[in-house]
């Protein structure tokens, strides 16, 4: 079972937290596409300006099946190995979603200004292409 995970590639925040992921995972579950890569989110009718409303987490055996925001990031918790204790507890406790979900929309739409912007776009080694 494969997820890919449209993420900007310009974004420093966002690059680091693709880095620790492909460390954690090793290409096993997720595919990492840049949003920047038009033609590759294209084939989820996936524009870039529906991507500035977060990462969005794709299911590649049902891509009717996707998360954005905080939702792909909880999604993406609950995928990892003991990941689903986590993030069941944050969902569970009483306005802590609510919380997590303005910080998240926060932090993305202040990302380059507080973590700063790279100055060419990350690749993945685990695209969608490669094993």
């Amino acid at each position: 079972m494969h997820y890919y995970v449209i993420y900007d590639g310009n974004c420093n925040l966002c690059v680091t937290l693709v880095q620790l992921l492909e460390t954690l995972d090793q290409g096993k579950i997720f595919r990492y596409i840049p949003m920047q890569d038009e033609q590759a989110i294209a084939k989820w009718e996936i524009t870039p300006q529906g991507c500035e409303l977060g990462m969005i987490l794709i299911d590649a055996n049902e891509p009717q099946r996707r998360w954005q925001g905080s939702d792909a990031a909880e999604e993406i918790g609950r995928l990892l190995p003991l990941g689903s204790i986590f993030v069941d507890a944050y969902r569970n406790l009483p306005g802590v979603k609510w919380v997590g979900d303005r910080i998240y929309a926060q932090i993305r739409d202040n990302r380059y200004t507080i973590f700063g912007k790279r100055s060419c776009t990350y690749q993945s080694p685990y695209g969608q292409n490669n094993s």
